[in-house]
């Protein structure tokens, strides 16, 4: 959250969410390991390679989680730099008369706010993009069942055509029923979590864009409230300009948007969606549904090694 200090001339003390330990967004894996940085030429190498390997049903998917990948890249490079932007205004107003200081100083602090607010951005849109690899992860286990079945179906017909009397065709013919038997349950399981995990990652996504768009404008607000603390009349040549006494008028705003920011929630969001056609037959109740869904969305990484744990037993356990 925001400067406690209102000034990114001190070093920045814990806001009343952080002392409250809330449930923390593990931080995005794309802040790891890197090895070729954040420029463009990882990214392309992550597009153009992410579907040459693998099982040919996952390749899709597989491409699209890391063009995803490269999304977030971006919006955390956009995140850094706006921050360092935040900083140099401030360190640029501080030399400037008192009006001017004290506005790009506070200015400087809501601008590292939205810098801030895309940080946390980019942890929660990975948990979007970590839900849909548990999707491409059962694409892949799928894969092998359809070939199985495609090649027992080849050997069958060559046979028919080459040695229509050998006994070995009913033997795959029976390997082909289990063949078949297995591929059900695989295809079923698969048919499950993709809806299930779509509409998962994709709930977790738009709730944070949704928040994360109505705390910008928020902040917004206030940043424009500032500004009217700012005398831009213009003065005559050897005039003295008043003095200044917005100091504690510019503090309270910054207080007064750290506390907008701390009590948003979902259920509080101003922008409703609306509707062409009437949402009665239990396709979509609305906003509460979708508040009530965020905490089931989260996924920590111990859920998330849990959760692929249980995916790899459950075709072992069907299949058996």
């Amino acid at each position: 959250m925001m400067q406690r200090t209102y000034s990114l001339r001190s070093a920045r003390a814990p806001t009343a969410s952080d002392l409250q330990s809330p449930i923390a967004v593990p931080i995005s894996t794309t802040k790891k390991g890197r090895f070729f940085g954040a420029g463009s030429i990882a990214n392309s190498i992550r597009r153009t390679t992410a579907g040459q390997f693998g099982p040919e049903l996952s390749k899709k998917l597989a491409q699209f989680v890391k063009m995803e990948k490269n999304v977030m890249r971006a919006m955390e490079v956009c995140s850094h730099e706006r921050k360092a932007a935040a900083k140099q205004l401030s360190l640029w107003g501080a030399e400037n008369e008192d009006d001017v200081s004290d506005i790009t100083d506070k200015l400087g602090v809501l601008v590292y706010e939205v810098g801030e607010l895309e940080d946390q951005f980019v942890d929660r849109y990975d948990q979007h993009r970590i839900t849909l690899k548990s999707i491409r992860d059962i694409e892949a286990s799928v894969q092998p069942s359809r070939d199985r079945k495609a090649k027992i179906t080849d050997q069958i017909a060559y046979l028919k055509y080459k040695d229509p009397q050998s006994p070995k065709i009913t033997i795959l013919e029976q390997e082909l029923v289990r063949a078949e038997a297995e591929s059900l349950v695989a295809e079923a399981q698969l048919s499950n979590i993709t809806r299930e995990k779509l509409k998962a990652a994709f709930s977790y996504q738009f709730d944070s864009i949704r928040e994360n768009s109505e705390k910008v404008a928020l902040i917004a607000g206030y940043g424009k409230a500032l500004l009217e603390l700012l005398d831009d009349s213009p003065v005559t040549p050897g005039e003295t300009r008043p003095a200044y006494d917005g100091y504690e008028a510019s503090k309270q705003i910054i207080v007064d948007c750290e506390n907008a920011l701390a009590s948003w929630t979902l259920q509080s969001a101003q922008v409703k969606p609306t509707l062409s056609f009437k949402a009665n037959d239990g396709l979509y109740d609305g906003d509460d549904d979708l508040a009530d869904g965020v905490d089931n969305l989260h996924v920590s990484d111990q859920d998330w090694e849990e959760g692929q744990q249980q995916e790899h037993e459950e075709p072992a356990k069907a299949t058996a």
